[in-house]
């Protein structure tokens, strides 16, 4: 293997693992706070398509990003007052979120454009164009240091990049804040919280909201940025992906980004070698394209007793009279 090919290889990890870590670190703030959230998955969705339809309605991929966004908040706050305020099952009102997104948004996007469930494709202004960093093509002929450049670090669209700043952000905000303290808190002791005056309900739905605005982003990329329209169920899995890394990474954020790069390397390994061959004998495309949810299963069954959620977590806080 050439330095080209690791290079497009990694290149389409990074690509593949954007939507993953936006959702993963979604999941986060919300579990960090005790809310157990399944309905990644379907937030990502709704995003993905309402984000597609209005930047194509209107020809401003921004406008879509926020359409995506706020279409991701309207399915967090459903959960959150499931889950919260009427102290429903976290794990049914997630799953109810994703067969409402499923179904929704197929029936939303046949009504809109009569094209089978999709959206037409996206060009212009309605998708998100990659960036050329600075100095990006001045670097290019430089052996080794040049093409990492230009290749691999520049030369994606925003949303990428703003994925992996929510990385240390994440981090600066859970681990050196007082909100950070408080919402760890809350999915720890909430009534220990509680008791010194802050309010359950009102940090549980600022991790819901926060959970929401970067489901939104990642459904966003998916549609504009990765591909140019919605498809039906283009999230392919991936918000369950994303609760496997998390599982994996131990609810931190650092940990987060290992996993969902590992994620992504296994996704654009798939797409590019297919149909190996060993000599002996070949691996089919259908192995490669299942290598992705065969490590969740192996993750989720080899880590899921070893890492420790959040104490409160899935439990509905009642207040003590």
């Amino acid at each position: 293997m050439d330095y080209l090919t690791i290079l497009q290889v990694l290149d389409s990890t990074v690509r593949l693992a954007t939507p993953l870590l936006l959702a993963c670190l979604a999941g986060l703030f919300s579990e960090r706070a005790g809310i157990f959230d399944i309905g990644l998955e379907g937030k990502m969705l709704a995003a993905a398509f309402f984000s597609a339809a209005v930047a194509y309605l209107t020809g401003s991929v921004w406008n879509g990003l926020l359409a995506g966004i706020a279409a991701s908040l309207a399915l967090s706050a459903v959960h959150g007052l499931a889950s919260i305020t009427f102290r429903g099952n976290q794990l049914i009102s997630g799953v109810a979120i994703n067969f409402l997104a499923a179904g929704m948004t197929v029936l939303i996007a046949q009504d809109w454009f009569s094209q089978g469930g999709r959206t037409p494709s996206l060009m212009g202004g309605a998708r998100f164009e990659p960036i050329t960093l600075p100095g990006a093509e001045a670097m290019a002929g430089v052996p080794l240091i040049g093409p990492l450049y230009h290749d691999l670090i520049s030369g994606h669209s925003i949303l990428v990049y703003v994925a992996f700043l929510m990385v240390p952000l994440t981090w600066f905000v859970l681990f050196q804040t007082r909100f950070g303290l408080r919402l760890r808190a809350v999915g720890e002791n909430p009534a220990a919280v509680d008791t010194a005056g802050v309010s359950v309900i009102g940090m549980r739905f600022a991790a819901v909201a926060i959970c929401g605005v970067l489901c939104g982003i990642a459904g966003a990329y998916l549609a504009t940025g990765l591909q140019a329209g919605f498809v039906k169920d283009m999230t392919a899995g991936r918000g369950y992906i994303a609760l496997a890394a998390l599982i994996f990474a131990k609810w931190r954020p650092w940990y987060a980004l290992s996993a969902c790069l590992l994620f992504g390397l296994l996704q654009a390994v798939a797409l590019r070698y297919q149909n190996i061959d060993l000599g002996a004998f070949v691996i089919p495309v259908q192995v490669m394209d299942a290598l992705p949810y065969i490590l969740t299963v192996v993750i989720l069954a080899g880590f899921v007793g070893k890492a420790i959620p959040p104490r409160a977590g899935g439990a509905p806080y009642v207040k003590e009279r």
